[in-house]
């Protein structure tokens, strides 16, 4: 019998965990330290806070790009250490969320991170992320014609077509946050001569957002002046950040319409209804969704608390015996991906 069972939504910049048996969801930084390129200095949280502020010899890493695994091994090292946080994790069963539209490999790669793990789990199972994210968002999957799942996250945005359960198209865009965050990045740098973190990117981003109707504000930020070589503070205005995200938004605007015209009428007919549900990360960006709405021309609804809306979903469908047949082992014969 197994031990417990968890729910692993494994993002490009934050891991949530589910556990069953204390029915609690848990967060952790999917980042790790290491000292010398040797040995592993810390993980998660801790490792997280020296992002930008470490040291020479500290390298601060982040196992997942792109919504992949990049890092196998410490990737396995990371989420050892947060499980054994957990009570019981070894003999486990455990759920994994996992992106639809990428290889065979790196599918695999999400199963075999958990099979072949210390947990020595008892058993491993996959879900689609946009189907997770519709049964978190509270939709009656079985019952829906057609419904689109965009989620924002901090390395991908996936956009998924879902009809009566199960996928009908999917997309994986390689932009998010950190996508964002790099624009605004460089855009500061090449027009105002100014050197700024990511983590200050970030900043400015979450406070300017992506569409409303201020148009003079600005933040003062610290950084380092590239004519003089020195650290200072100046001033960024809100259309310097503005222009710095409006080519990647305007990418994944031309995706989520492409995925929409490619849609069979049918199904396009129960989005036109429904709109698009929102998730992840960056889907309580301010103006994001007015953004969508009036890009797209189709409604837009934001998730509660989006982050969480594929690990909630995981949780549902651990716990309700009618979601079972939506989750797969890629031992099965009839696993769909190989089919």
């Amino acid at each position: 019998m197994a031990r417990n069972v968890y729910g692993l939504d494994l993002g490009t910049y934050e891991i949530k965990i589910y556990d069953k048996k204390t029915d609690e969801i848990r967060r952790e930084k999917d980042v790790i330290a290491m000292k010398d390129k040797r040995y592993i200095f810390s993980a998660g949280d801790e490792a997280y806070e020296m992002y930008e502020k470490a040291p020479d010899n500290i390298q601060v890493v982040f196992p997942m790009k792109n919504g992949v695994i990049a890092h196998f091994d410490d990737m396995q090292y990371l989420l050892e250490s947060l499980l054994k946080k957990e009570h019981q994790f070894a003999r486990s069963e455990y759920l994994v969320a996992v992106p639809t539209d990428v290889t065979e490999v790196e599918k695999r790669a999400f199963y075999d991170l958990v099979f072949h793990s210390a947990a020595k789990a008892k058993s491993v199972k996959i879900v689609e992320r946009g189907i997770a994210d519709a049964v978190g968002f509270g939709a009656d999957i079985w019952k829906e014609k057609g419904m689109m799942i965009a989620n924002f996250g901090g390395g991908t945005t996936e956009i998924s077509v879902l009809s009566n359960g199960g996928m009908v198209l999917n997309r994986l865009i390689k932009i998010g946050g950190e996508h964002f965050d790099l624009a605004v990045l460089n855009q500061v740098r090449h027009h105002r001569d100014f050197l700024i973190g990511r983590l200050t990117a970030e900043r400015l981003r979450r406070e300017f957002g992506v569409f409303d109707q201020a148009t003079d504000a600005s933040l003062t930020v610290s950084g380092r002046d590239l004519v003089h070589g020195v650290p200072q503070e100046k001033s960024i205005s809100i259309g310097l950040v503005r222009a710095a995200m409006k080519e990647p938004l305007e990418e994944c605007v031309e995706a989520i319409r492409s995925m929409f015209d490619r849609t069979p009428p049918d199904v396009r007919r129960g989005i036109e209804d429904n709109g698009i549900y929102l998730t992840g990360g960056l889907a309580n960006l301010r103006g994001l969704s007015t953004y969508l709405k009036e890009s797209t021309g189709l409604a837009v609804t934001v998730a509660s608390n989006p982050e969480l809306c594929a690990v909630r979903g995981l949780k549902k469908i651990i716990l309700n015996k009618e979601f079972k047949k939506l989750m797969y082992s890629m031992l099965d014969e009839d696993y769909r991906w190989l089919r």
